[in-house]
């Protein structure tokens, strides 16, 4: 089958998400400064053992074989390996996403022992002073020390997820280098301006020449590298990266959120892109089938203010979650939009009208991040929370 014969398929949506994301809780010992869900607080809302054992249970009978588990810092839950056990006893992959606190060197042992699960540590920088800035002081020492636990516990590969901004872009050979002397596989994505993201994006979010850099790099490198298909918008530069080239948010992706309510991305945390709960009458299996909102986002889509430019059967017009946090509509261009269609449409939007996550479970806390100064109007609204 062409590549272009998948792509069309899966914009009409699959019988079960190929890859779905769920946050099992808000709670979370770290304030990265670029959130998606603006982690923090436990949501007493939160899903129960029970109720989330439930939940694989039914995307086993479903048919998902394979879900990323998220947060928040989903160790922090006190379930955690119960709910990684039941998963396995239903023959569900599992990849979760951690900061590394919590994997000491027991925990480290324990996972080893376990099947079907894959394990992603966030790091943003090669250096404490880089990391940090974004994920907090000590944040970098906490990573490597889990790292070196998976290691001496004989895990296996493991991934190295960094989110890639304008501050560690010149260390992807060094982030590429660190993975490899792990033997780890290096993950890098895009910076996307929601939950807390939308207030450093400005600060964070990669230039134009930088995304050009990002570009050539994985062209090198990118058979090797995972990158979640975060940057189809940059294959209007010349020949495609690797991966789907499109925006499967409510196609083939979703996210479940620590209270049970889902999402057609993982980067829309908002009102307008939930379908539905799955603690509702037919559960989880519903929202996906029968939801009006999935089942719009399956439409055949317009190229919109896209379709004058000769690039969009390569970039797709880029991603939903930038261009909607960034005030352009849906079917505009990409906010980082390699041939600058996006950056006048940015600056023109109306700061009111831009829409904001719906929820924010960030915690009072006083950022001192030098490398963010210039972001002042970020670090002030942070510190009101």
């Amino acid at each position: 089958m062409s590549g272009k014969t998948l792509a069309t398929q899966l914009k009409a949506g699959l019988d079960a998400p190929i890859c779905l994301t769920w946050e099992i809780t808000y709670a979370c010992n770290l304030q990265c400064v670029h959130c998606l869900s603006s982690s923090g607080t436990r949501d007493p809302r939160e899903l129960s053992t029970d109720q989330a054992k439930a939940v694989l249970d039914e995307l086993r009978d479903l048919q998902v074989f394979y879900i990323n588990i998220g947060g928040g810092e989903p160790m922090i839950r006190k379930d955690f390996f119960e709910i990684l056990e039941h998963a396995e006893a239903n023959d569900i992959g599992v990849k979760f996403s951690t900061n590394g606190t919590y994997i000491t060197a027991e925990n480290a042992r324990r996972l080893a022992a376990m099947n079907y699960l894959d394990i992603q540590i966030s790091l943003d920088g090669v250096d404490a002073v880089t990391n940090d800035a974004v994920r907090g002081k000590g944040s970098y020492a906490t990573a490597i020390a889990a790292m070196n636990h998976l290691r001496d516990a004989n895990f296996g590969q493991f991934k190295i997820s960094v989110v890639v901004t304008r501050h560690n872009v010149d260390q992807l050979d060094e982030f590429k280098a660190l993975a490899d002397s792990y033997g780890a596989q290096l993950r890098i994505t895009r910076l996307r301006p929601s939950g807390r993201g939308a207030d450093t994006w400005d600060e964070l979010h990669p230039t134009q020449q930088q995304q050009r850099q990002i570009y050539d790099w994985l062209m090198k490198h990118g058979e090797n590298v995972l990158t979640g298909d975060s940057f189809f918008h940059l294959n209007a530069f010349g020949e495609s990266l690797p991966g789907l080239n499109l925006c499967g948010a409510g196609r083939v992706v979703c996210l479940i959120d620590p209270i049970g309510d889902v999402y057609a991305c993982p980067f829309v945390i908002h009102d307008q892109f939930k379908a539905g709960s799955l603690l509702g009458d037919g559960g989880f299996t519903k929202v996906w089938k029968e939801s009006d909102l999935f089942l719009s986002l399956r439409e055949p889509e317009s190229e919109g203010a896209c379709s004058a430019c000769g690039s969009y059967d390569a970039c797709q017009g880029g991603c939903m979650a930038a261009k909607f946090f960034t005030g352009i509509p849906l079917d505009g261009p990409d906010p980082e939009c390699v041939t600058g269609h996006g950056e006048e449409l940015v600056k023109s939007a109306t700061v009111s009208l831009i829409p904001k996550p719906s929820m924010d479970h960030s915690r009072p806390v006083k950022i001192n991040t030098p490398r963010l100064a210039s972001s002042k109007e970020a670090v002030q609204r942070m510190e009101r929370v």
